[in-house]
């Protein structure tokens, strides 16, 4: 054999090993409900399909485990319990000897257990979380849908993720809503109800949830829409796909995030659209075909209108016009534009984005609740994103004019038992109360620090500043706050501590902030009241219930 052709074969063989490694079909009769997938981060993705009979189910991109997984992330399989799927993957196939089908997820045993698993906050069993969609109070049960990739802790595989609460406190995971399609993957969106039947889904005097959402394809965003018979478990897409296509319209391909809801005074539906440079207005009859009204710049990504009472007054209501980035308007709204009249203003900081408040709460409750995404990561962790406590939103009169509060929900007050309360505290007595704290992966403060000779003051937890604030500047953690009394020396604060995050609620709501926990690894001091004579005229520390328990 020439050394030319014994080359050429040596090639051969090279190239139909590394064909051999980057390709492979496995057929699988699904007997358990979950696959359970071997993860490494150091892989390059892959295209995974699954199959039966040729025609394609699904399709993602994994980054499959080639050696020691470093973690595992799963499927729920119960849709094909007896048929025999055919796995395709295009990536090291190394890995597909690893995959195994389990009625139990790996690693269940320690699940919600793990080091850096936030304790009272919403986070997924595996995977990527990002925004809140589709929140929706009904018979009984509020609806967490969320960006979610089920098969890596970064973003990828745009899914409808999806979680059930009866208290927003404590959330029982579903099976992901919505998976990507032929048009695309499923990006942010909302949900209603259709009592009246005007999109023609319901059956018999049950009425469709329906899910209006952006399909983010190869060159452009569209909206579709999909619909559920059964509580949200079962979703149905629908075969007039895509609604709205307005790429052309805005020379964008920034169009996205639909926000429907029913505008009663005008007896149709709006959705509000975030189109180029702003939040666009369309109006429908049957949610299906859609008109465009109006547009209002300043806004990115992810709209919400709604409206409120001022003061608690219906007879004084305002419209509030929000986006991704925590800043709003307040103005009026007639159904097809809305009308600013103040703003932009911004109520809450830090971490959060993407909130979105829940549809369909009954008038009897009356409240305006939202929920937010945290953009914080989550170390070491097969699980990446949570999301922040669920707040009321209000509108208060100010001395800057009406303007949004935020709370807690009262739901969340069933986590917290009072461990102690003192009054009048100087800074040393203050910080030797707290010891016994310190070392507390969850906890509860409330504050009230009262400043004479000191132009700032705070409160650090092993170095991290929890509370900063300049009374000079009118900064607290950096960002501008001036209290309702512009002389006033006080600053009430309440404090929520959980394992990766600290969200802080100022003066009962007026402004809120959320950000990593990170302590400084050289700092020993535990929490500790700094300033120049202070007074903590109020502290009580609460412990908190984990909602996994």
């Amino acid at each position: 054999m020439n050394t030319t052709i014994k080359a050429m074969l040596t090639c051969c063989i090279a190239a139909c090993s590394i064909l051999q490694a980057q390709a492979a079909d496995l057929p699988i009769k699904i007997t358990k409900r979950y696959l359970n997938f071997p993860i490494s981060q150091e892989q390059k993705r892959g295209n995974m399909k699954f199959s039966i009979g040729g025609k394609k189910e699904r399709e993602f991109k994994i980054r499959l485990a080639n050696g020691e997984p470093e973690y595992w992330v799963f499927c729920d399989m119960t849709q094909y319990k007896g048929k025999t799927i055919t796995i395709s993957y295009d990536g090291d196939n190394a890995g597909l000897s690893k995959i195994y089908q389990d009625d139990k997820i790996a690693g269940q045993d320690s699940m919600y257990h793990e080091k850096n698993r936030p304790q009272f906050h919403f986070s997924t069993r595996r995977g990527w979380i990002n925004d809140p969609n589709g929140l929706i109070f009904y018979e009984g049960e509020y609806h967490l849908f969320y960006q979610h990739n089920p098969y890596e802790k970064e973003w990828e595989n745009m899914s409808w993720g999806h979680a059930v609460s009866k208290d927003m406190i404590h959330w029982q995971e579903l099976p992901v809503a919505l998976h990507p399609d032929d048009l695309g993957t499923m990006f942010s969106g909302s949900a209603v109800i259709d009592y009246n039947n005007t999109a023609g889904f319901n059956k018999g005097k049950t009425p469709a949830m329906i899910a209006t959402y952006t399909v983010d394809g190869h060159d452009k965003q569209v909206q579709c829409m999909a619909y559920s018979l059964d509580k949200g478990r079962i979703w149905t897409k629908y075969k007039g796909n895509p609604l709205i296509d307005s790429k052309e319209k805005w020379n964008s391909r920034d169009t996205r995030d639909p926000r429907v809801f029913w505008y009663e005074p005008g007896k149709h539906w709006v959705l509000v659209l975030n189109e180029r440079d702003g939040h666009s207005i369309y109006n429908s009859a049957n949610l299906k075909d859609w008109t465009f009204q109006s547009h209002t710049t300043g806004f990115w990504e992810c709209p919400d209108l709604f409206e409120l009472p001022v003061d608690g007054d219906k007879s004084k209501s305002k419209w509030v016009m929000y986006g991704a980035s925590d800043t709003y308007m307040i103005g009026s709204f007639d159904g097809k534009k809305f009308t600013p009249e103040s703003g932009k203003h911004y109520f809450t900081t830090g971490t959060i984005y993407a909130a979105q408040t829940i549809t369909n709460i009954p008038e009897s409750d009356g409240r305006r609740i939202q929920i937010g995404w945290s953009r914080l990561s989550h170390p070491g962790m097969p699980f990446n994103g949570m999301m922040l406590l669920p707040t009321e939103l209000t509108l208060k009169t100010t001395k800057d004019g009406i303007r949004l509060f935020s709370t807690p929900v009262k739901e969340t007050e069933q986590l917290f038992e009072k461990a102690g309360q003192w009054s009048n505290l100087k800074e040393a007595d203050a910080n030797d109360k707290l010891k016994t704290y310190n070392t507390s992966d969850r906890l509860r403060i409330k504050t009230t620090v009262k400043l004479s000779h000191a132009t700032s003051a705070g409160l650090n937890l092993f170095g991290q500043h929890i509370i900063d604030y300049d009374m000079n500047m009118n900064l607290i953690n950096g960002t501008f706050y001036s209290p309702e009394d512009m002389t006033s020396m006080e600053l009430t604060a309440d404090i929520y501590i959980d394992r990766t995050s600290v969200e802080v609620f100022i003066d009962n709501g007026a402004y809120s902030y959320s950000f990593q926990r990170k302590a400084d690894a050289k700092n020993t001091e535990g929490f500790h009241f700094w300033g120049t004579n202070i007074d903590v005229k109020n502290l009580e520390v609460y412990t908190v219930k984990s909602i996994w328990e």
